[in-house]
């Protein structure tokens, strides 16, 4: 009884808490605002890939959910000389509700290869799920590892020491965001970056080295399903990215058939115009495969003429309740 009592003060206490950080959490956004460069990498799958966006999108769907999202882009794209080429991308994120948390965890991995300079994060997510209206509202936060790997640079200077050399560094920073999820609709964002962690790089005489700062990176994005038939959904996506040097979004919109077959087109600022397909398959659709090509109308003449990325995602059955709630008694306690 009383590890009982215990454990109902701590929720308590954790709900009244979580509460209170909502509006931490839309000033972190604001403060924010003004503070990113360009480091992160982006994905046309954005409809389907929240925990990237946002911590608070952990276990929100009440489906626990494994994906993998590969991206190639400007496919065959060589670098003049030295190291380079096409930027990849490896994206690893599984989610799942957990309701003596009330709320849910989330893992992701990734690992990005920008030509000299390659990118590996591993993060652990947490969000707190309060029930608004009809549907969902989820408070993450974002507690990551990051290592930044810098290889062999031509310097202009000799000797330069803030060239870095084939050195590497991790830090830990932190992220924070908030999800709302319903039948209909959909709404979130997320900020990175939050300690602004400072990478430091050695040069090829271990005598000095160069600098990096992890920037904030700042998304928001939504979504809304409208049935046009008892088959048909079709679904209209945005999604907002700022930072200290640019503004960039993404706009599109897919159709959904029964459940199972979609297609849709997107378009990213400056950048380019995409297609996707997909498909899911399994008992409750529970495996689905998706591709999206990107074709270039940007900078035509400095990239390649496209990208190429393919999604998989295996989504589990919600998880069943085992146990029924004491019935309280003025006497007695007793399970039905």
């Amino acid at each position: 009884q009383r590890w009982h009592l215990n454990f109902q003060l701590t929720f308590a206490w954790l709900q009244h808490s979580m509460k209170k950080m909502i509006p931490v959490v839309l000033l972190l956004f604001i403060c924010h605002l003004n503070s990113w460069a360009q480091q992160q990498p982006q994905f046309t799958h954005y409809g389907f890939n929240g925990m990237y966006i946002s911590p608070a999108y952990a276990g929100i769907t009440n489906r626990p959910e494994i994906q993998s999202i590969y991206r190639y882009q400007w496919l065959n794209y060589d670098a003049s000389f030295d190291d380079g080429g096409s930027p990849r991308t490896l994206l690893l994120t599984a989610h799942t509700p957990v309701r003596l948390l009330r709320g849910g965890v989330g893992i992701t991995l990734m690992q990005d290869q920008i030509a000299n300079t390659r990118i590996q994060q591993a993060a652990i997510s947490y969000s707190f799920h309060l029930n608004v209206g009809e549907g969902k509202l989820g408070i993450g936060l974002q507690g990551n590892i990051n290592n930044i790997r810098k290889g062999s640079y031509r310097f202009i200077d000799e000797g330069d020491p803030n060239i870095p050399f084939n050195s590497s560094d991790s830090k830990f920073d932190m992220g924070a965001g908030v999800w709302y999820e319903s039948e209909r609709f959909y709404a979130g964002g997320g900020v990175t970056n939050l300690m602004r962690s400072s990478y430091q790089f050695m040069d090829v005489d271990n005598t000095g080295g160069g600098r990096v700062v992890g920037e904030n990176h700042l998304y928001l994005t939504g979504g809304y399903h409208l049935p046009l038939t008892n088959q048909l959904v079709l679904t209209p996506t945005a999604l907002l990215k700022h930072d200290t040097e640019t503004f960039s979004f993404d706009a599109g919109a897919r159709i959904t058939f029964d459940e199972k077959y979609w297609g849709g087109l997107n378009f990213r600022h400056q950048e380019a115009v995409s297609a996707l397909v997909g498909i899911a398959m399994l008992q409750d659709n529970a495996l689905r495969v998706g591709y999206a090509l990107d074709l270039t109308t940007f900078n035509k003449e400095a990239k390649a003429p496209t990208s190429h990325e393919v999604m998989v995602s295996y989504r589990l059955p919600e998880p069943v309740v085992r146990f029924r709630p004491p019935v309280r008694t003025p006497r007695y306690n007793f399970t039905k």
